[in-house]
């Protein structure tokens, strides 16, 4: 729904009613978009974020998996005497 900032002044609580159930609210001036009316997402709190990293760790640590070490990955770089080949 796009609207004029005029008209809207008139039904602004309207408008956040909307556009907090998923509307979509633009509203124009002089007939050229200029905001959106859009509902704050809540910003998880704390623990919410500490247990959503635990989780994300955890699940990285699940799929980790024994390699080679890096320390010796270079080593097809160079000859036995340590100069590069």
């Amino acid at each position: 729904m796009q609207i004029s900032v005029t008209d809207a002044k008139g039904q602004l609580t309207e408008l956040v009613r909307r556009a907090e159930a998923g509307d979509e609210i633009i509203l124009t001036r002089h007939g050229h978009a200029a905001v959106r009316l859009v509902p704050i997402r809540s910003v998880p709190d704390r623990k919410h974020r500490r247990d959503l990293l635990q989780a994300v760790r955890a699940s990285g640590a699940a799929k980790a998996s024994a390699g080679p070490s890096a320390a010796r990955s270079q080593d097809f770089l160079y000859g036995d005497d340590g100069l590069p080949e």
